[in-house]
């Protein structure tokens, strides 16, 4: 933690405990004298003084609060600890106090008193930069305990405070992908045969570019549990990727499948009223947009396929209001941005129009330096095909 303005952290509570009157004077010296010494930036000479507070009035908190803080900013978090905590039961309740305490017990490895004080702490913050500190130290102590459950739910907390802060983002990759790994680990060592096995392995087979032995762990699992929740549309979407005419059939099969598994699958229903919009079936593709939208009303890729597909029907009345909801849902659809503006186009609403492409081509832009990033992260999947190798 990088020393940060003394305003922001030091203790000034006004509680000064029971000294001879001939002391009164003595003390306040000393502590006015630390605060001329901060104003200097000379920490190092207004611990002397906070320290000779102390020793005149120990239950002095603003002294014993502020030669913690000073102590801990100085690199010596063992000497901090005394004092945070005299403080702390002088005055419950300092959140920046008990925060940097615990941060103190972590540096100093007492991870027991650490995460019970962090945890005490994180809540009732509300700097930024500090509550994100002492969260993921909190996640740094439950990880290296092997709690992840418990850090999950620290990292739940700081994303939706803070979703667009780096550190959190990153911390939160590291913890779910860890959670993946020990439950890849105790599903194989609890069920090797499951279905739910074989769906994992087809997970990572995909992830690993390995589309052919993916589908055969999916079709694995799903000879043994037909009714595995998820598995029929996870197939079929690695099928469906496949430039073998045949192939993509089944894709529409294991898509059919999905659908008579889960009737309320958003977006099962939308892939197939895609499919059936390519074969030009447009009435069935309309049913199936309109049944998609009907149940889920927030889902912007019904209302944009529902959209395409009024727009086919010459319907564009209808077309419109569905892509105008769908850009106030989305603001960040590029497609829908695109589509709207060829529409107003259409309609003559030419200044609409522009704006809307406007925006498309930012969105596109954005989108495009997304897939260059995530294009150094992948790796390229193999074609699928009909023949898979012999076992030997």
């Amino acid at each position: 933690m990088a020393f940060v303005g003394l305003s922001l952290i030091l203790v000034a509570i006004s509680c000064v405990g029971q000294v001879p009157g001939d002391k009164q004077k003595e003390l306040a010296a000393h502590i006015k004298r630390a605060a001329d010494y901060l104003r200097d930036k000379r920490p190092d000479l207004a611990i002397s003084e906070f320290q000779a507070a102390v020793a005149i009035d120990p239950e002095n908190v603003e002294a014993q609060g502020n030669v913690g803080v000073l102590l801990f900013f100085q690199g010596r978090p063992a000497e901090a600890i005394p004092h945070f905590r005299a403080a702390l039961k002088l005055h419950a309740g300092m959140a920046r106090i008990e925060g940097l305490l615990g941060i103190a017990e972590q540096r100093t490895s007492d991870f027991a008193s650490a995460r019970k004080d962090l945890e005490a702490a994180f809540p009732l913050i509300g700097d930024r930069k500090f509550k994100i500190e002492v969260g993921l130290d909190l996640v740094g102590i439950d990880t290296q305990t092997n709690d992840r459950d418990a850090a999950a739910e620290v990292i739940v907390q700081l994303r939706k405070a803070y979703p667009d802060d780096a550190e959190v983002l990153y911390a939160a990759y590291r913890t779910y992908t860890d959670l993946a790994g020990e439950s890849m680990l105790m599903l194989s060592l609890a069920a090797p045969d499951s279905a739910q096995m074989h769906q994992l392995i087809a997970h990572e087979e995909s992830k690993q570019g390995n589309t052919n032995g993916a589908i055969k762990h999916y079709r694995e699992a799903i000879q043994i549990n037909p009714r595995l929740p998820g598995v029929h549309f996870e197939l079929a979407e690695l099928l469906h990727t496949s430039l073998d005419a045949n192939i993509k059939k089944d894709a529409e099969q294991e898509y059919r499948a999905a659908l008579s598994a889960n009737p309320e699958d958003v977006k099962t229903e939308c892939r197939l009223a895609e499919i059936d919009a390519q074969k030009g079936d447009i009435a069935q593709a309309f049913a199936e947009y309109s049944r998609a939208a009907e149940l889920e009303p927030a889902d912007t890729d019904a209302k944009l396929g529902l959209a395409k597909t009024l727009i086919e029907m010459n319907q564009p009345d209808k077309a419109l209001t569905l892509l105008e909801q769908t850009v106030q849902l989305e603001p960040t659809n590029a497609l829908a941005h695109y589509r709207l503006g060829t529409l107003y186009r259409k309609l003559g609403r030419l200044e609409e129009a522009q704006r809307e492409v406007e925006l498309y081509k930012k969105y596109r832009e954005m989108k495009d330096k997304l897939r260059a990033i995530y294009k150094e992260l992948q790796i390229q999947p193999n074609e699928i095909r009909n023949d898979e190798p012999d076992e030997k």
